[in-house]
C-alpha cells in the first residue's frame, strides 16, 4: 500500500489548474497549424494564425488562453493500492482548485445555486470523475470547460433502429445549431452507449484524448473520419466566419447499452482545447 498526502493531491491540482488555463497542448497546436496549411480561405488562414498566436502570448506570459476560464472537470484514475491520508479525495481537489485559481489569477465561473447564481468565488465546487485502476499511483487530468461549449452540448435517446445514420444527422444537426457559439473549430466529443447518465461522460472522456489520435476500436476510426468530413463541409469555419475548418477532430467513446436504448451525447470542445495531466 502506497500512502499519498492529501496535501499532494491539493499541490498537483493547483499548479495544473493554472498550466491548463495558461498553456495549450502541443497536438493542439500542431491540428491547428496543420489546418492553417491546409485551409483554402485566406480570413480562415488568418484566424488560424492568430489562434494560434495568441496561445504563443498566453505561454510565454502565463496568462489565460481565455477570458472564460471554465468549468474545472477533474478526472482521476486513483490506483487501488493508494491510501489519500489527510482528508478524503473531494476535499483535496476542491482546495486544489481554489487555490489554482486565486493563485492563477483565474475567474471565478461557478455558482452555488443554478437559479439564485451566488457565485462561490473560488471556482468549486469541481466537477470531479474517480475511476479506480491497477497500481499505486494517481493520474490527475484538468480539463477546464468553458460555458460556451457547455451550453453546445446535446444529448438524445434514441432507438436502437435509428443506428449510425441518426447519430451521423444528430451530431451535424447539434454542430449546425449551436457549433458557431463554442468558437470553432471544434474538438467533438461523442458519446454512444451506456445509459442516460452515464453517456454524456463518454462523450467528456472522449475529449481527453489527442487531437486526431486512431480509437482503439478500429471501426470507429472510419466513423470519425466520416463525421470530421461532414462537419468541415458544413462551411462555419474559424469563429463561424466560414472556411473548411470546422473543426480540428472528432473522438468517439463507446459503451455497451441496454438491447431498447441508443444513447448518444455529443461534447464540444473550443478551439483552446485545455487540458493537463499529471501522474503521482
Amino acid at each position: 500500500m502506497r500512502i499519498i498526502p492529501a496535501a499532494t493531491i491539493t499541490e498537483t491540482i493547483a499548479r495544473l489548474c493554472q498550466q491548463a488555463n495558461y498553456f495549450l497542448p502541443f497536438d493542439v497546436e500542431d491540428a491547428l497549424i496543420e489546418a492553417s496549411q491546409k485551409e483554402g480561405s485566406p480570413r480562415a488562414r488568418e484566424i488560424l494564425t492568430q489562434i494560434s498566436g495568441n496561445a504563443n502570448v498566453a505561454r510565454e506570459r502565463s496568462i489565460a488562453l481565455c477570458q472564460d476560464t471554465g468549468i474545472a472537470e477533474i478526472f482521476v484514475n486513483l490506483g487501488q493500492e493508494v491510501h489519500i491520508d489527510g482528508e478524503i479525495l473531494q476535499d483535496a481537489v476542491n482546495k486544489g482548485v481554489a487555490r489554482g485559481y486565486a493563485m492563477g489569477y483565474l475567474r471565478t465561473s461557478i455558482v452555488a445555486d443554478p437559479l439564485d447564481r451566488v457565485n462561490t468565488n473560488d471556482n468549486t465546487p469541481a466537477q470531479l470523475t474517480l475511476v479506480i485502476v491497477p497500481g499505486d499511483r494517481i493520474e490527475i487530468t484538468v480539463l477546464p470547460k468553458g460555458g460556451g461549449t457547455e451550453n453546445a452540448s446535446a444529448l438524445r435517446m434514441f432507438p436502437p433502429s435509428a443506428g449510425w445514420p441518426g447519430i451521423v444527422e444528430f451530431v451535424l444537426e447539434t454542430v449546425r445549431e449551436k457549433g458557431i457559439n463554442a468558437c470553432p473549430p471544434l474538438v467533438v466529443g461523442v458519446g454512444i452507449g451506456g445509459s442516460f447518465s452515464a453517456v454524456g461522460k463518454l462523450a467528456k472522456l472522449a475529449l481527453l484524448r489527442p487531437v486526431g489520435s486512431v480509437p482503439a476500436a478500429g471501426a470507429y476510426a472510419a466513423r470519425e473520419r466520416e463525421l470530421l468530413d461532414a462537419i468541415n463541409a458544413l462551411g462555419i469555419g474559424p469563429m463561424g466566419l466560414g472556411g473548411r475548418t470546422t473543426a480540428l477532430a472528432v473522438h468517439i467513446e463507446h459503451a455497451p447499452c441496454h438491447i431498447a436504448c441508443l444513447p448518444v451525447a455529443i461534447a464540444m470542445n473550443c478551439h483552446s482545447m485545455r487540458r493537463m495531466t499529471e501522474t503521482i
